[in-house]
């Protein structure tokens, strides 16, 4: 054999090494996050992949680059992968991909693509309910996420569901310079009760979000429910509120909070001098008032 056909021989050799050979019944693998898509900026992560007990190697890749950027080989006889990511940073937001070879060099098709979402870049929005988080089974609630930071997008989740998350674009209003979007709710039911919180961020980058908002409870009360009947306390002339909540112990901010402590077995006596503070919360409280 002469050096020269020795050499393309090896050539070819390694080109074949080298191009994998497309799928062809090699199932699609699957992928996902742990704990979960959307990460704070700077805690970790981890992408899985699965495929199959017959996986040689696992390669993941991002944006649906045509080069992998990264690769793992299967540990153990198992049919997954894990690509830990220990610090997130605003760079690891985008799609992800995975795949795997197989026994003669088989490139398995690309799984679904993984968003990957990083929070914490911007300040935190602010999330209230009109008329009222008490709504009623059957009526509709709006829920306003609002800022002055982020112009671009507005997104809302629910604590503990799997739903994805709704997006909403932003709208500005003039009298108080700030962004805000609208989620209508409804007509609800009981799965619409729960805790939500909503995130901003621009259309320039939308895979970057802020900070979350407080969280905001939503109760869905029955038809036909009733206030209970106010608990009065002695006192010079006052102003009586009978609030209809939930079973948790509210506290309305530092300034109110010496005079009000409730829960749905409760109504709030107070003196008169607090109704301009109770003014602001209004649109937030279920309130039947009377004067004695």
């Amino acid at each position: 054999m002469t050096p020269t056909l020795r050499a393309l021989l090896c050539l070819g050799l390694s080109v074949v090494l080298r191009t994998p050979v497309q799928a062809g019944d090699v199932p699609k693998p699957s992928i996902w996050a742990d704990p979960g898509p959307i990460v704070t900026n700077g805690s970790p992560v981890t992408i899985w992949c699965q495929g199959s007990l017959q996986a040689s190697a696992y390669v993941l890749y991002k944006e649906r680059g045509s080069e992998p950027v990264d690769t793992r080989i299967p540990q153990d006889s198992s049919n997954k992968a894990s690509f830990l990511i220990e610090n997130t940073t605003q760079s690891h937001a985008g799609l992800y991909q995975c795949a795997y070879y197989t026994t003669g060099n088989i490139l398995s098709e690309r799984s679904d693509p993984l968003l990957l979402v990083v929070t914490g870049v911007y300040g935190a929005p602010s999330l209230s309910a009109q008329p009222s988080p008490v709504v009623a089974s059957g009526k509709t609630v709006s829920l306003s996420c609002s800022s002055n930071l982020t112009s671009g997008l507005f997104h809302l989740l629910k604590e503990g569901r799997a739903d994805p998350p709704r997006h909403m674009e932003a709208n500005f209003r003039t009298y108080d310079e700030r962004w805000r979007a609208i989620f209508p709710l409804g007509p609800v039911s009981t799965s619409h009760g729960g805790t939500y919180r909503c995130y901003g961020s621009s259309s320039t980058y939308p895979n970057l979000w802020s900070q979350p908002s407080a969280p905001l409870h939503i109760e869905i009360t029955g038809e036909g429910q009733t206030p209970v009947q106010p608990h009065l306390f002695p006192g010079p002339k006052m102003t009586v509120l009978c609030v209809h909540w939930g079973p948790e112990v509210i506290r309305v901010r530092s300034l109110l909070s010496r005079f009000c402590a409730f829960t749905s077995a409760q109504c709030l006596c107070a003196h008169r001098s607090i109704m301009a503070l109770f003014r602001e919360f209004s649109g937030h409280i279920p309130v039947y008032k009377h004067m004695i």
